[in-house]
């Protein structure tokens, strides 16, 4: 996926609607996963976040999509915590 999001292609518009099923099929597996995996989770998704905004030459790159990618990468970032706090 970091392919997509750093390249020229695909368009943002089709980026955004992958990412959209991407959010909605993590969130469904939310719902039936552990408290150890999502521990792990969290860590790996803030790695994920870190590796696409410290990319080098990062500022280079397709901004929009990135900033997509954040806002979406946040929103399930609030999910899993919003979870971890109910276990």
């Amino acid at each position: 996926m970091t392919k997509e999001i750093i390249g020229s292609e695909p368009p943002i518009t089709e980026i955004k609607n992958i990412f959209e099923k991407e959010l909605e099929n993590l969130l469904e597996k939310l719902k039936s996963i552990s408290i150890e995996d999502l521990e792990n989770l969290l860590e790996q998704q803030k790695i994920c976040k870190k590796h696409i905004n410290t990319r080098p030459g990062a500022m280079a790159l397709d901004q929009p999509k990135i900033e997509m990618f954040n806002d979406y990468n946040n929103k399930y970032l609030e999910k899993i915590n919003e979870k971890s706090t109910t276990f």
